[in-house]
């Protein structure tokens, strides 16, 4: 069986298709056999105030991208403009992972993009924590 595998846990809230569905009391898996679907987990979103920094800002747009909140076509524009810039920040497999999320941005694979990137973001505050200027530099 092929498809993709959420697994959720209990009262674990998905927004699939900009509908907002609660999983029951107890944990679940589903396997989404679509391949033209949108499917965001509660717990990778994050809020708009905690778009902050230059690898959460490309990663809000993707998720608003993936949720339906955005023009797929300029959001598509905005993550390759962004990452294009990241992509000689990051070092090693974390530059790897903004490679692989530029790619999969003009794609439009907006969860592919999310997930390479969410793994970076305590990596990126130690960077810009060890660097004011750059941290004042990527602000701008």
């Amino acid at each position: 069986m092929t498809g993709l595998v959420i697994k959720l846990k209990p009262n674990e809230k998905v927004l699939v298709n900009g509908v907002l569905l609660q999983n029951g009391d107890r944990a679940a898996r589903l396997r989404v056999r679509s391949s033209d679907v949108s499917i965001l987990r509660a717990r990778d979103a994050i809020p708009k105030e905690e778009a902050n920094t230059p690898l959460k800002r490309v990663y809000y747009i993707a998720q608003l991208a993936l949720a339906g909140e955005a023009d797929t076509e300029q959001a598509v524009d905005e993550l390759v403009q962004g990452l294009s810039v990241l992509k000689g920040v990051f070092p090693g497999e974390a530059g790897d992972d903004v490679l692989r999320a530029l790619d999969a941005a003009q794609e439009g694979k907006f969860f592919v993009v999310m997930r390479a990137l969410k793994r970076h973001f305590e990596f990126e505050a130690a960077l810009l924590r060890r660097s004011p200027a750059m941290a004042e530099a990527l602000a701008s």
